[in-house]
């Protein structure tokens, strides 16, 4: 991978990080992200620095067992980073993870109570259940046991008592699901406050599938 391309996916996940801040999905210097750079090698966000305000060359490039591979001017990787490279390990096909703390949806994972979303057409074709990833002391060995057995089932999920994680093929499609996440739980969260809410019932979810040719769980 050339230089070029290094730069590339820095300025990328740099881009990123302030999106998540302006949108207020993280605080401080909570939140982190990452990206697949090759098979072996993945560039992460550093630990300490707020996601508003990081430079390119304060991230830093690891292997998949987490050995410093080129150190970024801030220090070490994040301390999540093991929860990064679980889901890396787990599916070869994962090009990128985000973790952050957005409110709404953290205050499902402080309640330890999954997103079931038959709400809207676009949030049932993209994630219609996010499950709750149990309890793990952060930083640990525990968080990426925790989120492994749902990588295959789903491409976002809550943390209990943490916050949320998303993974996919792309940088701005793993970032785009935390975004989509925190909106359902808004939404879902409003729809309570009023008291009363309506789903999609069968024969709306039978259309959606036959339309778009892709299978909604029930």
């Amino acid at each position: 991978m050339t230089e070029l391309t290094y730069a590339r996916q820095r300025d990328r996940i740099v881009d990123v990080g302030r999106r998540m801040w302006s949108r207020g999905l993280v605080a401080a210097n909570d939140g982190n992200v990452s990206m697949r750079l090759d098979d072996d090698l993945v560039l992460c966000t550093p630990t300490g620095v707020s996601k508003g305000a990081m430079s390119p060359e304060q991230l830093t490039v690891v292997d998949l067992d987490g050995t410093v591979v080129e150190a970024g001017s801030a220090g070490g990787p994040s301390s999540e980073l093991q929860m990064h490279l679980g889901v890396y390990r787990t599916d070869a096909d994962v090009r990128a993870v985000v973790h952050a703390h957005p409110p709404c949806a953290t205050v499902f994972a402080v309640l330890g109570e999954p997103l079931r979303l038959r709400l809207l057409p676009e949030i049932v074709l993209t994630m219609p259940e996010i499950p709750v990833a149990p309890y793990a002391t952060p930083s640990t060995a525990a968080v990426p046991k925790s989120v492994i057995p749902l990588v295959a089932k789903a491409r976002a999920c809550l943390l209990e008592q943490h916050g949320a994680l998303t993974w996919s093929t792309d940088l701005e499609s793993a970032y785009l699901d935390m975004e989509r996440l925190e909106y359902a739980a808004q939404l879902t969260l409003a729809l309570r406050q009023i008291g009363q809410y309506r789903v999609l019932d069968d024969q709306q979810l039978d259309a959606l599938e036959a339309a778009f040719g892709q299978t909604i769980p029930r």
